[in-house]
This record gives structure tokens, sequence and C-alpha cells, in this order.
């Protein structure tokens, strides 16, 4: 009998009223506003209400260097969350909203997989409450009003060709990566060169996701930067007098969503900015509630541990104050596999049967890959724990191989079934977290606030990804200096980079080394606090592939949703 589709066990949760799901947490119903039955929002004024309770463990799940389809981080996260209740622990979990554009492309949703997912599936993979949208037209609201600006005449003198400020839409659409604006007659607007982001990479989102109030976001807003004078001057959101309409189009969106998991534990789903492009956690705002809300707090980074991991510890730490008390680093016998280089993974694809076979010696060499990810955990002074998530296809020996070499490194190692078995899968890891997490904290930034920019970018380099240097384009020198000259040489960095490899060539795999880090363009997010520099041919508007999710995506004749994954 065929294991049943994500959508199908999904429908088959029992739910529980969201009032009953937020007492659990410490919270009562006159913080929730519902949205309909199965979602609600939790007030701002919960962080001030909840902020005198003891503070939860706190958790941060990452992962090895993932293959093109994924290796179960989200999955892990809630199986984690649900397994906590077996062990007799109250659990809170905080994850990303997903992007649209993933969705219908081939990635699919991000609500968990199996036994372990958040629900209803289908209304956190589509519109949720409409977090996304708001970023959407916040975002675009400015965009209109730097094009106007220089219809109106430019008093602020902005210079046409030094714009930075982009427009964004949650679809993946390769078309709108480059575009002309104002084409027409002279009403239609300024005719100049500009482009779409997707909103999941918009610097509004990453703002959104970094705010600790309605203040601080009001605030960043106003210091987001759109170009630049012909002197060379930064023109800012607030000079443009758009910094206040766009909070206010924010502002019900900064309120966390609450949902639950299949079984019934607590999950604060808010922000979703990409992995790859921004700094890939979900809100500070949901993490300052979550941390008074249980035992535990669990939440989940983007990608790799050089990826989201690395952003979590640097940027999202260092705004929310918050330390963490351990990290799980998921890892898959097909991932490490392919880090051997001896197999081809490709997403929509089968994968190749000889990827299926028993062979834990492949293991052991593409477990250089693990190994420098539980590295790059233990750089910031948090004890690791690794997470062997389980498939059907594995073999014992291969599971061994990934617990020898998490040995070496001094990690705890745990194999998990959360997918076909829910919690009670993870209760292996779910002890050897607190087991973890009881251990004296030693957490620390990879780099001060006041290290010159190209310094902490060749930190992260260097210490992270492995790299022997960093190069820089013509381009991306000028505008760090301008950005050094500007005042903002204090931000952390966000290297947008593949998620493929820790390298910034996707082809590599393992941990490569003999090689340099390729800096293409740097952009400065100066509202979210922080400068991003953009390395290798990344993209900042994904593409559709040949066969998109979309495709199989429908109403059935009774108007239910089917083919969503």
């Amino acid at each position: 009998m065929a294991f049943p589709s994500d959508l199908e066990i999904a429908r088959g949760a029992s739910l529980k009223p969201m009032s009953e799901i937020a007492a659990a947490m410490g919270i009562g119903e006159h913080l929730l506003v519902p949205y309909g039955e199965q979602v609600a929002k939790i007030k701002l004024d919960a962080v001030a209400e909840l902020a005198q309770r003891p503070k939860a463990k706190y958790v941060v799940v990452s992962a090895i260097t993932p293959t093109p389809l994924g290796e179960g981080k989200t999955t892990t996260t809630v199986g984690l969350g649900q397994a906590m209740h077996h062990i007799g622990k109250q659990a809170t979990i905080a994850i990303r909203q997903p992007s649209m554009g993933p969705t219908f492309g081939i990635k699919g949703g991000a609500a968990g997989g199996g036994y372990s997912q958040v629900v209803p599936m289908e209304i956190l993979n589509l519109h949720l409450t409409g977090d996304f949208h708001a970023v959407t037209a916040a975002h675009n609201l400015l965009s209109a009003i730097v094009d106007n600006h220089l219809y109106q005449g430019n008093a602020l003198g902005l210079s046409a060709e030094e714009i930075t400020w982009r427009r964004v839409l949650d679809v993946n659409d390769r078309s709108l990566r480059n575009i002309v604006t104002g084409l027409g007659s002279k009403e239609d607007g300024v005719c100049r060169q500009s482009g779409f982001d997707i909103t999941a990479a918009s610097e509004v989102m990453a703002i959104f996701a970094l705010a600790s109030s309605l203040a601080d976001l009001r605030a960043r807003l106003g210091r987001v930067v759109v170009g630049y004078s012909a002197s060379g001057s930064p023109v800012t959101a607030e000079d443009l007098r758009g910094a206040g309409a766009m909070a206010v189009i924010m502002r019900d969106a900064m309120a966390p969503n609450l949902l639950q998991t299949m079984e019934n534990t607590p999950v604060l789903v808010h922000a979703g900015p990409f992995g790859n492009i921004a700094h890939g956690n979900s809100s500070v705002i949901a993490d300052l509630i979550g941390i008074h809300s249980g035992d535990y707090l669990i939440t989940e980074a983007g990608f790799g541990a050089d990826m989201g991991a690395e952003r979590f510890f640097n940027i999202k730490c260092r705004n929310s104050g918050l330390t963490p008390d351990a990290a799980v680093v998921v890892a898959t016998v097909r991932a490490l596999k392919a880090h051997s280089g001896n197999h081809r993974v490709v997403a929509g694809r089968p994968l190749p049967e000889a990827l299926l076979a028993e062979n834990p010696d492949e293991v052991h060499i593409g477990g250089a890959n693990l190994a420098k990810q539980i590295e790059n955990i233990k750089l910031h002074g948090v004890t690791p724990v690794v997470a062997v998530n389980a498939f059907p296809t594995d073999h014992p020996s291969e599971w061994e191989a990934i617990a020898e070499i998490a040995g070496s490194m001094g990690a705890r190692v745990a194999i998990c079934q959360h997918f076909a078995q829910g919690g009670a899968g993870a209760t292996e890891l779910a002890e050897a977290v607190v087991e973890a997490a009881e251990e004296p904290s030693d957490f620390r930034m990879l780099y001060p606030d006041d290290m010159a920019l190209r310094d902490k970018i060749d930190t992260v380099a260097r210490r992270v990804y492995g790299a022997d240097g960093v190069t820089y384009s013509p381009l991306a020198a000028r505008q760090l200096d301008r950005y050094e000259a500007a005042g903002f040489g204090n931000l952390p960095v966000c290297i947008a980079k593949t998620h493929l490899s820790i390298s910034s060539d996707p082809t590599l795999k393992g941990a490569p080394s003999g090689w340099s880090l390729p800096v293409r363009e740097v952009r400065a997010s100066v509202g979210a606090g922080f400068v991003y520099p953009i390395c290798g041919d990344m993209r900042t508007m994904p593409g559709l592939g040949t066969n998109p999710a979309a495709f199989s995506i429908d109403l059935d004749a009774d108007g239910g949703i089917v083919g969503l994954s």
C-alpha cells in the first residue's frame, strides 16, 4: 500500500481550537486575533505580557549542504517539536512562511512532511494571513514613490543610474529580472532600467523579520536607502516621505501567525526571507514571544549551517539579544553520498539508482561536508547535535558511518523516523537536544561590529566556507568603498551565494578548498541592518523549471485543492 501524500496526511489531522494551542503556550484569548478557525495572529502586546516569564531553551535547526531536493529540515524541526511532548517537555516551534514562488516552482511547500507537518498545510503554503502580500505592497509602494519623485522634478537630485531599489513579486519569473520602466509618453514616467526580485528577497521582508516592535519597524523602514544623488549621498525612504505609509501597510503583518502541528504542538509562522539571498530566518518578534512560551523554543535557519545558521548567529541573534543553547544539524545518507561527487541529483528527477545502493564508504567521503558544518556550529560556541533524517532506502551501515563522523567531531547523533512516525520517531533526537542544551553555553559572534566590511566578508569566507580568500569585481569594490564612506561599515554581512555548496560554485561538493569567493556586486540593506555581497551566479528572482509544481496544482470537483506538496 502506497504511503499517503502529505496533503492526505494533513487533512487527517485532528486539530484543536486555536485558543487551546495558545493556552498551552500560556497565552490568553485576549491576545489572539482569529483568522478563521485554524489560524490566529498573536497581538504584539504578548511580547511585554510574557517578558517576565522564564526563558525557554533556545534551539536552532540547521543542516548539511542539501541536494536540490532538500533534506527534510522543516520536517525535522516539526518532528523535534512534537517529540518534546513525548519526553515530557513543552515546546514551541518557530518557522518561516513559505514563498509561493518555490511552492509553485520545483521545491514545493515548506510545511514539513509526512506525520511531522504544520497544518493546515494548504493555508500555510498559500496566502496564510496575507503577510507576504503586505511586504510586496509596501515594497512596491516605495518603488512607485521613487519613480514619482523623478517624474515630479527630482528635488532630492536622485540619480536615475544610481537607484538601487527595485520591485518585487512572490512568483518565480525570470523575464522580470531586468526591465525598463516608463516606456510610452512623457506622462508615463521617467524611462530607466530596473528589475524585479522575489518578495522573499525584499529588504522589507528582512526588516519585517528583524524588527522587534512597530516602532523599530517604522525606524528601519525610514533608513532604507533607495539610491544615491549625483554627489554620492544616500537617499532614504524617509527622505522620500514613504516610510510612514509602508509601516501602515505592514502594521497588521507584524503580529505572528499561530498554527499547530499534526500532534498539536504550537507553531509560530512569521516572515520568510530567503536563505540564500537574505538572512533566512523567521521573525525576531515570534522568538520574543516563543522564548517565554514553554520549555523549548525550536526555530529553523535556512539551508546549511554555512548559510542560515551563520546568519542566525551573526545577524538574527545580534538583533534579538537571544542566545542559542544548542543547534541541530540535519543530515541524510543520500545527501552525504551525493557530496562524494559520484552522483548527480537533479530536482524533479528520480534519484540515481547507484545513490541508493549500500555504500558507507561514500558516506565517509561526503562526510567532509557534515564535519565542516558541525565545525561551523562550534565556531560560534554552540553545542551541535546531528539528526539523521532516515529514509527507507538507507542502510544501517550508512547510519553508522554518519555516527562515526559525528563522533569524531564531538557531536551527539540521533537516528530519526519522524516523517513516518511523527514525534514518536524523534524522541532519541529530543533527548539528545535536551542533554546538549543543558551544557554550558559559550555563544559568540564571528566578528565585531567595528570590523571593516571587507574583513567581515573575508572572515566568513575563510572560517565558515573554507575559502582561501575573496576577490571583488571593480563594481563590488566601488560599492564597498561607498558604503564605508556613508557610515554603513558597522553593519554585519549577509553573503548571498549558492545553497548547493559550501563554496560559491554549486558543482563543488563536500568541503572544497583551494578556491576564492568571487563577489560580483554588493547591496546595502541599511534598514534591515546588513550589507549583502552577491557572489557567483546568484539570482534574486528565480525562474520556473520545465515541469513546475504549478502544473499539478488544481481544484477538484468539490473545490478542494489537489497536487500541493
